[in-house]
């Protein structure tokens, strides 16, 4: 599994996390996998 570091706003990290928590609960992991969703949607690939 690959590793990408990046830097987002304050403000996008916020509204991210909000999010996760609000469609997939917050558990462990969520934030991993809303940010996968997130890069397939932007480069078009369906799983």
């Amino acid at each position: 599994m690959g590793r990408i570091n990046v830097d987002i706003s304050d403000e996008i990290e916020k509204q991210l996390r909000i999010k996760t928590v609000e469609r997939l609960g917050g558990k462990k992991g969520d934030l991993s996998k809303a940010v996968q969703e997130a890069v397939r949607t932007w480069i078009h690939i369906k799983q």
